[in-house]
């Protein structure tokens, strides 16, 4: 396509599983468009990607990596997101902006399912999305293989777009099926047009049917075509390809390998002519009117630059000082990986850092004069949780703050203050998840803050009534103190809280003192006999009697709490402990594993269904008291290759006796410093 124009600046998320080599791929297109002078590595730390202290300190990306290249004239930026199944929050966020998905994978069969939730993703919302199959110059698994397993996880045909040339188990070259010509690897430049080798030709042929048989299902004429034995030009078939890209039909399929800039020019060519422009893409998405029209995927807050808002411009230009959503634009930059770049303009399609746009969060459309929402995918729900505070007291006002900003940053993470433990909890998505939301707590705000695992809200209750009389006096000269109760305490049903009533006849105890009875007795109910909480109780105020003199509010709260620490011992206390209700999905191959996981953990299993609108995989239905949860989520990804999650609600209070609840009760006891309710 000599004649082909200029297009407006696009996008490209790499997504895909953890190792698979996003990051090399990324290095590897940068250097082939020049736009580097050489690659750097994940394992040096010279990646243009993953310059945070987080992703250095484990060699892997942790946050969204921008960099930006022209290839052949075309403006790009790549979106390098990390493959962690902890951080895919980013991933998700970063698709949303972006005209087309690389999901970059290994050739493993057996690593297909960890490719399921991603793709299903993707289809969902009618992404357009190719596949790279990296590391091919260590593999001598087939392509083919490979391509059979992945289709076994999409729900869209996977249309392999080559096959390789081997010479023995290596592969030093590819034919491309739609132009039909055969390609030699060379290192580090454009690869060299070859003949097609002779043991390839009937490969090429089969594959290059299959192709076509593929994009016939789609486009009537080239079924005519395939019907009749005509040979379809290259020009239609490339058109044909570029069609159903855009529309989500097929999933094309390449292979190569990012580290020996194998593939790479390849993948470059079919970006370049069949990847969406950024209007088809907005059309996709259907945005609103309005110019300029921007949308911010991911919020940071750095030491020196303040807020900066990543943003996909999807029409208009966007310059420094304009009015953005209620707010003056403060700074416009372009980010090459930590690198930042001051501009003067951004037009459609560039992805850019906006600066200081106090008031727009994550996912809303920022225009002038205001901002709206986005058709924005809610937060993944929490599923991994730890206490935090600051190591220093004088840091407190400091954490809230910076927590406050991390959350923006990271909609994934949450913060929840207990009211039953006292605790602040931070809630994401797995251990090193929250592990990197700690260092970054360090790194960007100077916070040390130290964690635990979460405690357990457990209540008790009663099973036996009681009647108990309370009586407060004290003389220590002057007015004494003098108040005197008799309470009936009785179980109520399980939900019920907490009541209080009164059956006092003849003033027996004067009317402005019985709340203060009320007050007495709801203090103690904070803890009871076991050390915990009470719920589920009753307590009726029967009779009583007072001093003129010597009876006061203080003297019936005090009264009212004596007959309850009295009485409450003999009411046959029990320990409650939080039950939650789980749903567990998982594909069906690891159904057996997740219930003999839940079983093992006290799970009471309900049952199990498909899990609606997935192919081959299951929901398991259980309750799971709230004590066997904390890492659950850890054990249960090791068991599915990382794809299995679930998600829970609080369901009920369950009794809970024998052993595992002494259990439970000397340790509370150890941490009151010896137990029970002391009044």
């Amino acid at each position: 396509m000599p004649n082909r124009p200029i297009s407006q600046p696009r996008a490209a998320a790499l997504v895909g599983p953890y190792l698979s080599g996003k990051t090399s791929l990324m290095e590897s297109l940068l250097f082939a468009a020049g736009a580097i002078p050489r690659k750097g590595s994940v394992r040096d730390g010279g990646a243009v990607g993953d310059g945070s202290p987080e992703a250095k300190a484990r060699q892997m990306t942790t946050d969204v990596n921008l960099a930006h290249a022209d290839y052949l004239k075309d403006p790009w930026t790549f979106i390098d997101c990390p493959g962690s199944v902890e951080l895919l929050q980013e991933t998700m966020n970063a698709l949303a902006v972006a005209d087309v998905a690389i999901v970059v994978c290994e050739a493993d069969p057996a690593r297909a399912i960890t490719l399921a939730p991603l793709l299903k993703f993707l289809d969902d919302r009618a992404i357009p999305h190719m596949i790279f199959i990296n590391k091919m110059d260590e593999s001598s698994l087939k392509i083919r293989d490979a391509l059979e397993a992945l289709q076994g996880v999409s729900a869209r045909p996977l249309v392999l777009r080559e096959i390789p040339i081997r010479e023995g188990d290596a592969i030093v070259g590819y034919v491309d099926l739609a132009s039909e010509r055969a390609y030699r690897y060379r290192p580090g430049q454009a690869s060299e047009l070859v003949q097609i080798p002779g043991s390839a030709k009937d490969r090429e042929k089969e594959a290059r049917q299959e192709l076509l048989e593929h994009l016939a299902d789609f486009d009537d004429h080239l079924l005519e075509e395939l019907l009749e034995d005509v040979a379809p030009p290259a020009h239609e078939i490339y058109q044909n390809l570029t069609k159903d890209l855009k529309a989500d039909l097929i999933v094309p399929v390449f292979f190569g390998s990012a580290v020996a800039d194998q593939g790479v020019r390849r993948l470059w060519k079919a970006l370049r002519h069949e990847t969406p422009e950024p209007a088809e893409t907005a059309q996709r998405l259907k945005l609103p009117e309005g110019s300029p029209l921007v949308q911010v995927f991911k919020t940071v807050h750095a030491a020196h630059t303040g807020k900066q808002s990543l943003a996909r411009v999807w029409r208009g230009e966007v310059a420094d000082g304009i009015q953005l959503g209620g707010n003056r634009l403060a700074g416009l930059n372009r980010l090459m990986g930590s690198k930042i770049e001051k501009i003067a303009k951004a037009v459609t399609g560039d992805v850019v850092a906006l600066g200081r746009l106090e008031t727009v969060a994550s996912g809303q459309l920022v225009t002038n004069p205001g901002s709206q929402p986005a058709n924005w995918m809610d937060p993944l729900p929490p599923l991994f949780a730890l206490a935090l505070g600051a190591a220093k007291k004088a840091d407190e006002v400091k954490l809230s703050g910076a927590l406050a900003k991390i959350t923006e940053e990271d909609p994934s993470l949450s913060i929840v203050h207990s009211a039953d433990t006292g605790e602040t909890l931070l809630w994401g998505q797995g251990e090193i998840h929250l592990q990197i939301a700690a260092e970054k707590l360090k790194s960007k705000f100077g916070l040390d803050i130290v964690t635990h695992r979460p405690h357990i809200p457990y209540k008790e209750t009663i099973r036996k009534s009681v009647s108990q009389h309370g009586r407060h006096k004290r003389q220590s000269g002057g007015h004494g103190q003098f108040g005197d109760v008799h309470i009936d305490i009785a179980p109520l049903p399980r939900g019920s809280g907490f009541t209080f009533t009164d059956k006092i006849v003849g003033g027996v105890v004067p009317k402005q003192y019985i709340p203060a009875v009320g007050e007495g007795v709801e203090e103690y109910l904070r803890q009871g006999p076991l050390g915990f909480p009470v719920v589920d109780v009753g307590v009726t105020l029967t009779d009583g009697s007072y001093h003129s003199v010597d009876s006061s509010d203080m003297a019936f709260k005090t009264a009212g709490r004596i007959a309850m620490s009295e009485g409450m011992p003999k009411c046959e206390p029990v320990l409650l402990e939080p039950i939650l209700a789980v749903e567990v999905a998982i594909p069906s191959d690891f159904t057996s594993r997740a219930q003999r996981l839940l079983s093992s953990r006290r799970g009471q299993i309900l049952g199990f269904d498909q899990k609606p609108g997935w192919t081959g995989w299951d929901v398991v239905n259980a309750y799971l008291p709230q004590a066997e949860m904390h890492d659950m989520i850890v054990e249960l990804r090791s068991l599915t290759m990382g794809v299995g999650t679930f998600s829970w609600r609080f369901d009920h209070l369950q009794e809970m006796v024998g052993k595992p609840a002494e259990k439970v009760i000397e340790a509370r006891k150890s941490t009151l410093g010896g137990g029970g309710n002391a009044h």
